[in-house]
């Protein structure tokens, strides 16, 4: 019986391409393709860059100085969040290892890509993308899973990991962390394999997870923004207490329990049944998914 305790049947939308993107050629009078870009859906790869081109190694000495902080009290961060973050700070070196991971993700995507997409013969499959129910995020990229586009014959003699889209893939190998948000969600059915896939990824060790101080993308993106806003309190700025928490604001909801934790308690969630809910979309969430309150 599966442990996963959120249902959710996305009508999503199988698609060719989608979006305003750089126009490449045109086939005919009515006919333009386009380049786009793609987020890939329900995952979250290690950053070579952020924020922009910003190299994440270039953050050392600015988290080292937030664990510092951390450690006098002056971050606006609860106790148990600041005793999970403050050890992978503190090392002088977390931007470091979150770029060198973020290094052999992409170098994983693109060894994975190019072999899924090659077919016995050498030739070149297309790609597979489907949307969930919202399209498009706020960069303007496309919201998708992908897959090779298999041929009928092909896909009855595959296994259902290996006609699994590689987001799913990527969240096996342990190359990336899930990071499903609310109403994205796959169809229950993958739902359950990205959550084993991602348990399995976390228990072995595998990828990122063989490194016990590393930071999933979306921390090592809440760290920065947290060591700018303690930044401000320490120079002396006085903030709201809207800006004192702009760093983190994902709700977090556990997938074999339905409970909902406020942002800063998600770490009581394992990683691999977090599923996260924007704070515009709680009261929907709450009451589509039958969520409860978990203990803070």
């Amino acid at each position: 019986m599966p442990e996963v305790k959120i249902f959710w049947d996305p009508q999503g939308l199988s698609i060719n391409t989608l979006g305003t993107n750089q126009y490449l050629r045109a086939t005919d009078g009515d006919t333009p393709y386009v380049a786009m870009s793609i987020r890939l859906l329900s995952i979250d790869a290690p950053e070579t860059h952020y924020p922009g081109q910003t190299k994440p190694s270039r953050h050392d000495s600015d988290l080292a100085t937030l664990a510092y902080w951390i450690e006098r009290g002056y971050a606006p961060i609860n106790d148990d969040l600041a005793a999970y973050l403050h050890p992978r700070l503190a090392s002088g070196q977390a931007g470091t290892l979150h770029e060198q991971q973020g290094e052999q993700s992409s170098a994983v995507f693109k060894q994975m890509l190019d072999e899924m997409m090659t077919r016995p013969s050498g030739s070149k499959r297309n790609l597979y993308i489907r949307t969930a129910d919202q399209p498009f995020d706020s960069y303007g990229r496309l919201l998708a899973y992908i897959a090779p586009s298999y041929s009928r014959e092909e896909l009855q003699a595959l296994n259902k990991w290996q006609r699994a889209t590689i987001n799913l893939l990527m969240v096996r190998a342990g190359w990336a962390a899930t990071m499903i948000i609310y109403p994205s969600l796959p169809k229950y059915e993958d739902l359950v394999m990205f959550r084993e896939a991602a348990k399995e990824a976390y228990l072995l060790g595998r990828g990122v997870w063989a490194e016990p101080l590393g930071l999933t993308g979306y921390e090592f993106r809440m760290a920065v923004k947290l060591y700018k806003i303690t930044k401000q309190l320490v120079e002396g700025e006085t903030l709201s207490e809207t800006a004192r928490k702009a760093w983190i604001s994902r709700y977090c909801v556990d997938l074999t329990t339905r409970e909902i934790y406020y942002p800063e308690y998600y770490i009581r969630v394992a990683p691999y049944n977090r599923l996260f809910v924007w704070p515009a979309e709680v009261s929907e969430a709450v009451g589509s998914l039958n969520l409860t309150p978990g203990g803070q």
